[in-house]
């Protein structure tokens, strides 16, 4: 016999019980964005390899270790399963001149992938919400952003998750830091582990961000890249702190967040919780005004975040949400070659009229038919034998309590079903509070 083929490891299957509850958060979310100003775009999950590098940085971890990227058989071209969004959502903006007419507020939804170690709350195809907001220059956007984000945390009642805050500056700024920090690495060389001597020369400020314990020391002494900061960048960082507090959103300064694409510059920001382990950071964005220039277009400032939604579920559940499964209105039941020709008609007539039927399939004797009604968690069965087809009615029953048990089970006429059968459902939701 051979051996039952298993998903990918890292590549995740999103079962029924699981993907309710994605549909519940993306339901959310869209309506979150659309309060925002927010439209959608999707692009392909596959882009020229060059995209990423260019966009990410050549000497980011993204880059060097964890893409998954091919040739294509066809022409050669080396191709890459996107790493993240925002490099996508660029090309696609420049590509089909979206900004011809001014700035644009766009948001993305679907898979990612990275060939990273599997562990909670990193996968090697990972899923995260994505927001740009392209052509806008001032502090607001960049608070604005923010203040989204605190706003979804408030709608979904999740609680401890707090807002780390920085600024990168702009290009020339880096430059003079990263002189210095070269420096005050390289005479500390025999403290760095392996891992920060491989970024040394390539990636100095990615060794801020270490979480090495034996690090901590060497990292908080090193030159902060906040003192180096000139008049206009101060002045942008101090705009958007200004509007936080004007916004009552808490936050902390934390001068070792530098993330760990290239395109950065200024604002700079993670949401981050203790509850999740290691992979604490839950959204993470800021300002990325030379990514549009460096692919192409014509200078526009921009600023952008990514949440992952797989972190986020495992924390709303870890923080008690209580998922409801989805139930139909009613079950219908029917017994009889006859009847099961009518039932078809009846579902099919009662969905054009907004219910949500579940018409049994299968076959089976009346009692298990029953019996699947009641664990459908259905409010009603339909019930369609002989005598309702050849009379054109059907059998409404209660099957759950709180309903006045002196019209347990009553017929309908097909034709004037739809609207007793709304009456009573109405009165049962009521009876149960839900309304």
């Amino acid at each position: 016999m051979s051996q039952t083929l298993q998903a990918i490891r890292g590549m995740n299957d999103i079962l029924p019980v699981e993907a309710d509850l994605w549909e519940e958060f993306e339901e959310s979310v869209r309506g979150w964005l659309r309060a925002y100003g927010y439209r959608p775009i999707r692009m392909p999950m596959v882009e020229p390899t060059p995209l990423f590098a260019r966009a990410i940085g050549e000497v980011t971890d993204i880059v060097e270790k964890e893409m998954y990227s091919f040739e294509d058989a066809l022409n050669g071209e080396s191709l890459t399963l996107r790493p993240e969004g925002t490099a996508s959502c660029v090309r696609a903006v420049l590509q089909h001149n979206l900004l011809y007419d001014g700035p644009k507020r766009l948001w993305y939804m679907g898979p990612m992938f990275r060939h990273e170690r599997p562990q909670k709350g990193r996968y090697r195809q990972f899923h995260p919400v994505g927001v740009e907001a392209m052509g806008f220059a001032g502090p607001d956007i960049d608070a604005e952003q923010i203040a989204m984000c605190a706003r979804l945390w408030d709608d979904m009642g999740l609680l401890r998750i707090r807002l780390e805050l920085n600024s990168l500056g702009q290009g020339a700024e880096r430059a003079r830091h990263r002189a210095d920090l070269l420096t005050y690495l390289e005479q500390h060389h025999d403290q760095l582990d392996a891992e920060a001597r491989r970024r040394l020369h390539s990636n100095p400020l990615r060794i801020l961000d270490t979480k090495n314990p034996a690090l901590q020391a060497v990292v908080e002494a090193a030159p902060k890249l906040v003192d180096y900061l000139g008049e206009d960048s101060l002045r942008h960082f101090e705009g958007v702190q200004q509007l936080l507090k004007d916004a009552a959103i808490p936050y902390r300064i934390n001068t070792r967040l530098v993330r760990g694409l290239d395109y950065y510059n200024l604002t700079v920001f993670e949401w981050v919780t203790e509850q999740l382990g290691a992979q604490g950071t839950v959204c993470a964005g800021g300002r990325y005004d030379g990514l549009i220039e460096q692919l192409g277009g014509k200078p526009a400032p921009a600023c952008g975040f990514a949440m992952g939604i797989e972190r986020l579920l495992a924390l709303w559940l870890d923080q008690g949400h209580r998922q409801e499964t989805p139930v139909p209105d009613a079950y219908l039941v029917h017994q009889g070659e006859a009847a099961a020709r009518f039932a078809f008609r009846v579902a099919e007539a009662l969905r054009s009229a907004g219910f949500a039927i579940h018409l049994h399939c299968g076959g089976g004797s009346f009692k298990s038919q029953m019996k699947k009604a009641d664990g459908s968690g259905a409010q009603l069965a339909l019930i369609v034998g002989d005598d309702e087809t050849a009379a054109n009615q059907v059998s409404v029953k209660s099957l759950r309590s709180g309903f006045d048990q002196r019209a347990e089970q009553v017929r309908v006429g097909f034709d004037d079903l739809a609207a007793p059968l709304g009456d009573r459902l109405f009165l049962m939701e009521g009876d149960n509070g839900s309304v």
